[in-house]
């Protein structure tokens, strides 16, 4: 089963998380899962950027996002090559390492 490694994050999960997942699982419900609360604004329907997370480790073992996803992360703070809608990220059967950024773009959370 892989192993997904959560990089600690000062309000969501300050001391890192590890945990297995069954292949083919989405990478947004297995943390949920597993207690890390990573915000998901749009329910995981691929039409915010809550969700974003950097894959540190593994992002070249996951399928290619595809044009939705893509231009969505144009949108999202801190993007970087390695960035990922984490509701968008099915593992199969990779480890993955990966960074949750500091910031988030939520105006809900936010009172706009």
């Amino acid at each position: 089963m892989p192993r997904i490694k959560i990089l600690p994050h000062a309000q969501i999960c300050p001391e890192g998380a590890e945990f297995e997942v069954e292949q083919n699982a989405n990478l947004c419900e297995s943390m949920l899962k597993n207690g890390i609360k990573i915000e998901h604004a749009c329910d995981m329907s691929c039409a915010c950027t809550t969700c974003h997370v950097i894959v540190r480790k593994g992002f070249d073992n996951l399928e290619e996002m595809n044009d939705v996803e893509a231009d969505l992360l144009d949108r999202a703070w801190g993007l970087e090559p390695d960035s990922r809608l984490s509701c968008q990220v099915k593992i199969v059967d990779t480890d993955l390492e990966v960074e949750i950024p500091k910031y988030t773009i939520n105006h809900a959370s936010e009172n706009h």
